[in-house]
């Protein structure tokens, strides 16, 4: 039992992390989480498989929201959806597993809350963009709610992971090393710190708008079916007709079931309706050029562009839209898929074969107001918001169809994603979903309304522009990476002082 018990207690370790996020927003066992794990390393003869099992833990509980989709909407048998969720769940976890193993290998024990951050900030910038990137659940987003937030504005999500992993290994080796005052002293120092800097204003305020959004409720089976397009088009202007009056409505992500250029006269009838009430409508569409055979993830501005427009300013691939860049692995384009899309539903999913857009595209103009815009999976990935946040951008936009993942813990973690996006930025966010979660969340990253799930409805709400540059806009994550090659370097000197005191 003591030979495999530190193996299970890692996996564990790692399952328990789900409760940090949300829904469940119980942020302190992350530190505690991760200090479980680490401490296992210091006792098992194979430090790769305990860090792999960790990591397997941490995201076999994570993103279980993916097996929804795949056993929903995938048509494979239930082995073929859980193979394939190991699959995607042990490659995650190799990465957590390299950066424990490297710090294990090179460092001792009373090293780590040195070392092991730098190793843990290049396995997740490396899980970021190989294979495409799949940031998610990366520990920093655990901290939504915690004093730690207060450091988003400076060194974003990435930097408050480093935070985090540094603590948590000093919290692992207080009975080893004897430094319980120093390591309560550190903690007191982080969170104390983080909470005094949510005072702090890096932002200006600007002009308050009165924004609508629309939650339409539709289901997944259905959303692409012919003989659903115009019930679903009535029924987003039946819900969007109290709301003309906003400054800005906005339609989440392919909320007309139409490709663009088929749904012309629809358009062009809201783009009238905007118009005769000045104001704007934001909606989310697929748009497909027939001559090159691409297809794009679109949103698209209808009726006022400018604040002084009175007339109709929508044509077809007018160039006031926003083309999704950050496509979905399998959702929407298929690597391999002369191979893939014979093989099951999964990889012949309608809609899968979009081209990206430019990484970074000018804002959206609605109405006067300059919005950013993320579509769905885009909103994980924060040097690609920042690209296209600009001292002048109003706010952030995201729209989404979480509609994949049913009652799943996958729309909340979206959703809290989505507030790191508005602290790290300093700007509100308007996130608009099929069928939830809605919601507006303001530049400090609070919820200030939001709608229920699987409820079609309409959502309206103040909303409080800003203006000027965070220092995480304006560095990235240099500070963070300058602290970790801080530690690194700090680690590696010391450790060469200990080695030389030994000879």
């Amino acid at each position: 039992m003591k030979t495999w018990f530190p193996y299970l207690l890692a996996l564990l370790s790692g399952a328990s992390l789900t409760f940090a996020y949300a829904p469940f927003s119980m942020w302190p066992i992350t530190f505690i989480g991760l200090a479980l794990a680490f401490r296992q390393l210091t006792v098992v003869s194979r430090p790769f498989l305990c860090g792999w099992l960790f990591g397997l833990g941490w995201f076999g509980a994570g993103i279980s929201w993916v097996h929804v989709s795949i056993v929903d909407f995938g048509g494979l048998p239930l082995i073929a959806s859980v193979s394939l969720m190991l699959v995607l769940c042990g490659y995650l976890a190799l990465y957590p597993a390299t950066a424990l193993w490297l710090t294990k290998r090179y460092f001792p024990l009373r090293l780590w809350p040195l070392a092991l951050p730098f190793f843990w900030f290049v396995a997740e910038w490396v899980r970021s963009w190989m294979l495409t990137g799949f940031p998610w659940l990366s520990v920093g987003y655990s901290q939504a709610v915690s004093p730690l937030r207060g450091w988003l504005p400076i060194i974003g999500e990435t930097g408050v992971t480093v935070i985090i992993v540094a603590l948590a290994a000093s919290l692992m080796q207080i009975k080893q090393v004897k430094q319980s005052t120093a390591v309560a002293l550190a903690f007191v120092t982080a969170l104390l710190s983080g909470y005094v800097l949510q005072s702090v204003n890096f932002v200006s305020k600007g002009h308050i708008y009165q924004v609508a959004m629309v939650q339409g409720n539709i289901a997944q089976s259905i959303r692409w079916t012919p003989e659903h397009d115009g019930p679903t088009m009535d029924k987003y202007l039946a819900l969007t007709a109290p709301l003309w009056q906003s400054d800005l409505i906005v339609w989440p992500e392919a909320a007309v079931p139409k490709l663009e250029i088929m749904a012309s006269d629809y358009l062009h009838r809201i783009d009238d309706l905007a118009i005769q009430h000045d104001t704007s409508l934001i909606t989310g569409i697929v748009n497909y050029n027939w001559e090159s055979q691409e297809a794009w993830n679109n949103l698209i501005v209808l009726g006022k562009q400018s604040a002084d427009d009175s007339t109709p300013k929508y044509t077809y691939f007018h160039g006031d839209r926003y083309a999704k860049h950050h496509l979905l692995p399998i959702g929407e384009f298929v690597p391999f898929e002369d191979w893939l899309r014979p093989l099951a539903p999964l990889f012949d999913l309608p809609m899968s074969s979009f081209s990206r857009g430019d990484y970074q595209q000018k804002n959206l103009l609605a109405n006067g107001i300059h919005l950013a815009p993320a579509i769905c999976f885009e909103i994980a990935f924060p040097r690609q918001v920042a690209a296209n946040v600009h001292d002048d951008t109003d706010m952030i936009i995201t729209v989404s169809n979480d509609a994949w993942f049913g009652h799943s813990h996958g729309p909340a973690q979206h959703l809290e994603i989505a507030q790191v996006r508005a602290m790290e930025l300093g700007r509100p966010v308007i996130r608009a979903t099929n069928n939830g979660i809605t919601a507006f969340i303001n530049a400090k990253g609070d919820i200030i309304s939001a709608l229920p799930q699987f409820e079609a409805a309409s959502l309206v709400a103040p909303v409080q522009s800003t203006h000027g540059l965070t220092p995480y806009k304006k560095w990235g994550d240099l500070l963070a990476l300058l602290l970790c090659v801080s530690g690194l370097i700090s680690a590696m000197w010391i450790n060469k002082i200990k080695q030389k005191q030994t000879e």
